[in-house]
């Protein structure tokens, strides 16, 4: 070969400029045949041009692979003139063409880069030994037999390569044959290129191979103790069941046999429906068959154990005494009526129908009205057993239906988990704030609970760790929430809402005497003999020192009251301590919350609105008044968009009825208004302060002043309909409060008023109103306004005088 190839490069004619293709991936060598796809445009331009000269081309390797388009300096200078010896175009657009490396060149100038890299090369020519030396012979025969090592070892090597290998006597082409079939990375393979003295290219050939030798020879040591290891660990295996056998004939007992037999015999126990038995029967069998060292092992154990402890027959006998039960609701809490009311209807039905569905209720109300502490009450009036999960910050939709059980320590969802943890499958179940379930990348929990609160679907619950249906229409769902609006419809569709709205004083005067009083001087280590309080310092406590629906500060004042007795008493004090209104001041000190002043006269243009809050009702002034100006709306007071549109909405009316009213023609292009609501630091917002803004403005206009005992709430439209508002109990209670006798509210919301206590209703008027002029005749001392007198105009000369038609105000007779 060296006496053959030799003189064919010698007699190889290089142009001096060819055209560049960089390859990627690889190192193309002389005398190397491979075939290379193009694809990019600038290649195969390079490509047609070859092809249309002598077909000789010029390879050279980027330094980058993912490098599109590479610039000169991303290209290696040493490559191989290649022939083009065949070339097909494919359905894609790209080429494939057939190379074969010819001799080594180096890139000595970049002459052009568009429409293809074209080059100038300088070709590089090998020094030739005329004689073969001892040590070349050794080094020759020393890489062959490397190369015959590695593939006894499992490299991949083609036997027609391993043929011309072993006839190959020049050292520079058995070197680049070598290096081309090894495998070496792309770096490895241009620097070994890039060795033109043909000896030390075969040494480095040599090191390269004494390196992959060696990992090959530590890679068959490795699958070999692998095996050794799998073999050991099945001959265990033979040698356990051979155990087994003889301790069966000789009757001795065998540990694992008796865990099966106790699983079996838990299994036939739990009184599991058939589909479920069968199934459990079947893991129990893997479970037998199966290594105890077994990775799965321990998994399927878990999963027994839990079919096995899964009440799926066990449950408690419900208490049908309704005199009992609502005994036990009125020992635990004080009014609440309806929801009194709906579980005693559930124990008459359930008294007269054995089978029926379990309610899915929703208790939604402000913090502190005792939704929580309901559901205990309602799981000890029926003799049930209590269990509550607090959803409050849970994102992930396993936390409800569990894990798949190829995960690692995977367990079923709280749902079951709470089942298991009451032990019957009827319990009350408690879904704590249910408002405030989140959801991410893990899933949407409110989603997952779709199927668990709907009584068509929750028979055959199918929880995905146990993966088998489980009934849980036995069961009795009460969820609570603050806020009705953030729970997603297709829930609150399913559930039974059931509003609690905050406590009025005399409500709250009763509990704190019945509950709150005897509970904190018992928690706090004193009794009745060293306190006691008047209801005056309670109603002090509950008017100055609290502003909430629910009861959670009023208790948390009573406490620190008796707290503080209790270290007088601590401190040698033995005497009964009373306290009065007067003595609440001396123990809790300045009262924090002050009732708005009330107005001392009729005004113009100040009117008492209504407002509903998280912590309860509460009375909302208004404030208009007219100047003289270029005509303009200010309002001010930290309005919210929806008030801002209701006073638009208002003045829009006003302006429309203008002639009813008694307005000029232009008021509102030489008046400014200003509306405000005092508290402007706060803000506010809602519709329902509409009727509230129109009758300010109307005063102002007017100049009719606003009766003082009158407060109003309700939404206003373009034609002076007055629309139905919410929180109308609330708002009525802060309208006692505030000493106001008379109520204007939408007559929509008069169905309402029943749940109103009926104490409060007698001490105000409600007023129904349906449209503003309803409002207009309660809230104004004189309705409706005087009719204004028609200008006279001078008739022309020969005309007749055409009288202006009077004009009605709209509700006058």
């Amino acid at each position: 070969m060296d006496n053959n190839k030799q003189p064919e490069s010698e007699e190889l004619k290089i142009p001096e400029i060819l055209p560049l293709l960089p390859v990627r991936d690889v190192v193309v060598y002389p005398y190397m045949i491979l075939p290379l796809f193009v694809g990019r445009e600038i290649s195969i331009a390079a490509v047609d041009q070859a092809l249309s000269g002598d077909r000789l081309i010029f390879l050279s390797t980027q330094k980058d692979v993912g490098d599109e388009d590479p610039e000169p300096e991303a290209i290696y200078d040493v490559g191989t003139v290649a022939m083009i010896m065949r070339m097909l175009k494919l359905p894609d657009g790209r080429v494939k063409i057939l190379v074969q490396g010819l001799t080594k060149g180096r890139i000595t100038e970049y002459i052009s880069s568009r429409p293809y890299y074209s080059v100038r090369v300088e070709r590089i020519v090998e020094p030739v030994d005329a004689e073969t030396s001892l040590e070349t012979e050794a080094l020759i025969r020393t890489v062959k037999e490397q190369l015959t090592k590695i593939v006894a070892l499992g490299k991949v090597i083609s036997p027609e390569v391993m043929v011309i290998v072993e006839n190959m006597q020049d050292p520079g082409s058995l070197a680049d044959l070598v290096a081309s079939n090894i495998g070496l990375k792309v770096e490895e393979a241009q620097k070994l290129l890039e060795i033109f003295d043909p000896i030390e290219r075969l040494k480095k050939v040599n090191e390269l191979l004494n390196k992959e030798n060696e990992l090959l020879d530590m890679q068959a040591r490795i699958q070999s103790a692998a095996k050794e290891e799998m073999g050991k660990s099945q001959r265990e295996y033979y040698l356990r069941e051979q155990l087994r056998a003889i301790q069966s004939e000789l009757g001795e007992s065998d540990a694992r046999a008796e865990e099966i037999a106790e699983i079996r015999k838990a299994i036939e126990t739990a009184k599991m429906p058939p589909v479920i038995e069968k199934e459990a029967l079947k893991q129990l069998g893997r479970l037998e068959q199966m290594h105890p060292d077994a990775a799965e092992s321990g998994m399927l154990r878990t999963f027994l154990d839990w079919m096995v402890e899964l009440p799926w027959s066990k449950s408690s006998k419900d208490s049908l005494d309704i005199k009992k039960a609502k005994k036990i609701l009125d020992e635990d809490h004080y009014y609440l009526d309806k929801i009194k009311e709906r579980i005693l209807e559930f124990l008459a039905v359930r008294k007269l129908k054995k089978k029926m569905k379990g309610p899915i209720l929703c208790f939604v109300g402000p913090p502190g009205v005792g939704k929580t502490s309901l559901g205990k009450s309602i799981a000890r009036s029926m003799g049930r057993k209590f269990v509550r999960i607090s959803l409050g910050g849970v994102r992930d939709e396993a936390e409800i239906r569990g894990h798949r059980r190829t995960y690692v320590g995977a367990l079923p969802g709280r749902i079951l988990q709470g089942l298991k943890q009451a032990g019957s499958n009827n319990p009350v179940f408690m879904l704590d704030e249910l408002d405030k379930l989140g959801s991410d990348f893990r899933g949407d929990p409110s989603s997952a609970l779709l199927e668990v609160l709907d009584p068509e679907q929750n028979f055959m619950f199918s929880d995905h760790y146990i993966n088998l249906p489980f009934n849980l229409s036995n069961v009795m769902f009460i969820a609570t929430a603050n806020q009705i609006d953030t729970i997603p419809g297709p829930l609150r569709d399913r559930m039974e809402v059931i509003s609690l709205a905050g406590y009025t004083e005399e409500e709250k005067l009763q509990i704190s005497k019945r509950y709150l009083v005897p509970r904190q001087t018992q928690e706090n280590g004193i009794s009745d003999k060293f306190i006691s309080f008047t209801d005056e310092a309670i109603k002090a406590v509950i008017a100055k020192y609290t502003r909430e629906s629910g009861l959670r500060n009023l208790e948390r004042e009573i406490g620190t009251i008796c707290r503080k007795v209790a270290r007088k008493v601590a401190e040698g004090e033995k005497r009964h301590f009373t306290i009065n209104a007067a003595a609440v001041a001396k123990y809790l000190g300045p009262p924090k919350y002050l009732r708005e002043e009330e107005m001392e006269k009729n005004e113009i243009g100040l009117v008492t609105g209504l407002a509903w809050t998280p912590v309860g009702g509460e009375v909302l002034y208004v404030e208009a008044t007219i100047m003289q100006g270029k005509g303009g709306l200010t309002l001010t007071g930290q309005l919210g968009d929806v008030m801002k549109e209701s006073v638009q909405a208002a003045l829009s009316w006003i302006r429309a009825k203008e002639k009813e009213l008694g307005l000029a023609e232009d008021f509102f292009h030489t008046t400014e208004i200003h509306v405000h609501v005092p508290a402007g630091a706060i803000p506010k917002d809602g519709p329902s302060a509409g009727i509230t803004m129109a009758t300010a403005l109307v005063s102002s206009l007017t100049k009719i002043p606003v009766r003082k005992d009158v407060a109003m709430t309700g939404e206003i439209t373009l034609r002076g309909k007055v629309l139905p508002i919410g929180g109308l109990k609330e708002k009525i209670l802060a309208a006692v409060r505030a000493g106001v006798t008379t109520i204007v509210i939408p007559e929509q919301n008069m169905k309402d008023l029943e749940d109103v206590p009926k104490n409060i209703l007698k001490k105000v008027t409600i007023v129904p109103a349906k449209v503003i002029d309803d409002v207009l005749k309660v809230a104004l001392e004189t309705w409706p306004p005087p009719t204004p007198k028609p200008a006279k105009v001078p008739a022309p000369a020969g005309k007749p005088v055409r009288r202006a038609p009077r004009a009605v105000p709209r509700g006058t007779a």
